[in-house]
């Protein structure tokens, strides 16, 4: 073989070598991402965002508001629920979202859960919409048991690996710890957001704010 037939062999497994580093980096940067977001869960809380101008205030009882005129939409939240039905939460705009990110595993969880089935109950013909994240959880049966136990009865994505929650942006109100929970606005934006688990009276004065919202 000359060495000119030989030139075009080497450039293409350069090319190749070079295009499956490429995939093993960007496959490391989101099991990294992945791994820092689930260490803090289950923990007693996070902290209030990512820097810059957050737009956002913290009050002494942990909970995160923002002026309507400075939210940001959340991401695209879509995908299986652990029924296996697709769901789509920008298909709830026009109604308030209570957006919880749960686990089965989660004791703080578990502890708030009875709360949130007996809200979304009490809210489900006020234009209110109760969404849940689980994540980490390897198999959906705990999660449905989960359900069944503390009686909630509204839909949950399946997001075992946490990359729902990623698609937050920086520096916004995003879940940082499991639980968190979210209130979007009926604009699909972001107002409020609690980083530990939620008794119901922290869950009313969350949403109860954004429901009286015209």
């Amino acid at each position: 073989m000359s060495a000119a037939s030989r030139a075009p062999q080497r450039s293409n497994r350069a090319t190749r070598v070079h295009a499956v580093r490429a995939r093993r980096r960007a496959v490391l940067a989101t099991g990294t991402a992945v791994a820092a977001l689930l260490l803090s869960a289950c923990g007693s809380g996070g902290t209030s965002g990512g820097g810059g101008n957050t737009n956002f205030v913290t009050g002494a009882d942990g909970i995160s508001t923002v002026a309507r005129g400075e939210r940001v939409a959340a991401p695209d939240l879509s995908g299986k629920t652990i029924e296996g039905e697709h769901l789509d939460v920008a298909a709830f705009r026009g109604k308030v979202v209570v957006l919880n990110v749960w686990g089965s595993w989660c004791n703080p969880c578990r502890a708030e859960a009875k709360y949130f089935a007996k809200v979304s109950e009490d809210y489900a013909g006020r234009d209110v919409q109760f969404v849940g994240i689980n994540t980490r959880d390897t198999s959906t049966g705990s999660a449905l048991a989960f359900e069944k136990d503390f009686g909630i009865t509204y839909p949950s994505l399946y997001d075992p690996t946490g990359k729902l929650m990623l698609r937050f942006e920086k520096g916004t109100l995003n879940p940082q710890a499991i639980p968190s929970t979210l209130i979007l606005d009926r604009d699909g934006k972001v107002a409020a957001r609690s980083l530990t688990a939620l008794s119901e009276e922290r869950l009313l004065k969350m949403l109860e704010p954004v429901v009286a919202e015209k």
